[in-house]
C-alpha cells in the first residue's frame, strides 16, 4: 500500500467513515488520520492489529529469552522435560 493512499485528513473520516470502516476491514488496511496537517490517529482493521500485537509478544519473549542465553540461564533438555512431566502430572491429578 502507498503511503500516500494511507493518510486521510479528519473531515474525510467525518463524511467517508462508514465507507471507510468497510474499506479497512475488508482490505486490512491501516489508515493514518490526520488533525490539522498532523497525524493523530491510526485507524486499523482488527485482524492486522491483532498480528501486530502477536508479532510484538514473540518479539519481546525473543528478546528476553536471547537476554537469557547472554546471562547463562539455561537449562538442559533433559530437566526441562522432567520439571514439565511433572507440572502435567500435577495439573491432571488436580482434575480429578
Amino acid at each position: 500500500m502507498k503511503l500516500s493512499e494511507s493518510i486521510k485528513p479528519i473531515s474525510y473520516l467525518k463524511t467517508n467513515a462508514s465507507k471507510l470502516i468497510k474499506d479497512v476491514s475488508d482490505n486490512q488496511k491501516t489508515l493514518i488520520i490526520t488533525l490539522n496537517g498532523e497525524a493523530k490517529v491510526v485507524l486499523q482493521d482488527v485482524r492486522v492489529f491483532e498480528k501486530t500485537q502477536d508479532t510484538l509478544a514473540l518479539l519481546k519473549l525473543l528478546s528476553m529469552s536471547t537476554k537469557e542465553l547472554k546471562n547463562g540461564k539455561t537449562r538442559k533438555i533433559r530437566d526441562t522435560e522432567k520439571s514439565m512431566s511433572k507440572r502435567i502430572a500435577e495439573f491432571k491429578n488436580s482434575q480429578k
